[in-house]
């Protein structure tokens, strides 16, 4: 099954722009990236990965990259909107109660390369 990236993360975009529908904006917030995929899914595409994968809490990274199914399904998963919304509610949770810090560039790099590979480890397994 062929797959579309959303993500945030500029070095995921110019490591898989070229092999993958990639939706990228480095504009978006962590909750931005999980509201468009939830959108989508309300199309008709399903999750290939989970959106709260790894150990970093919401709150701690900007950065956020999830796949999606290419093909739509006529009628909505709702399996897969489940798991959007709970992530989304579970997002909105740690955001709120602590903000994101104003981090350094060099741990934004940091943070950047773990969400890259997170995706790495799917995708490699995918192939």
């Amino acid at each position: 099954m062929d797959n579309i990236i959303i993500t945030n993360n500029k070095l995921v975009y110019e490591k898989y722009k070229d092999s993958f529908d990639i939706v990228y904006d480095e504009g978006y917030s962590y909750l931005d990236v999980l509201e468009y995929v939830r959108n989508k899914i309300h199309e008709g595409h399903i999750l290939t990965t989970h959106p709260l994968s790894g150990s970093i809490k919401p709150n701690e990274t900007p950065f956020k990259t999830v796949m999606i199914s290419k093909d739509k399904k006529s009628t909505v998963d709702f399996d897969s909107l489940a798991i959007i919304e709970n992530s989304i509610a579970t997002a909105k949770k740690f955001i709120e109660n602590k903000p994101t810090p104003k981090w350094t560039e060099k741990i934004l790099d940091d943070f950047r390369v773990i969400d890259l590979s997170l995706i790495e480890n799917v995708i490699n397994k995918l192939i």
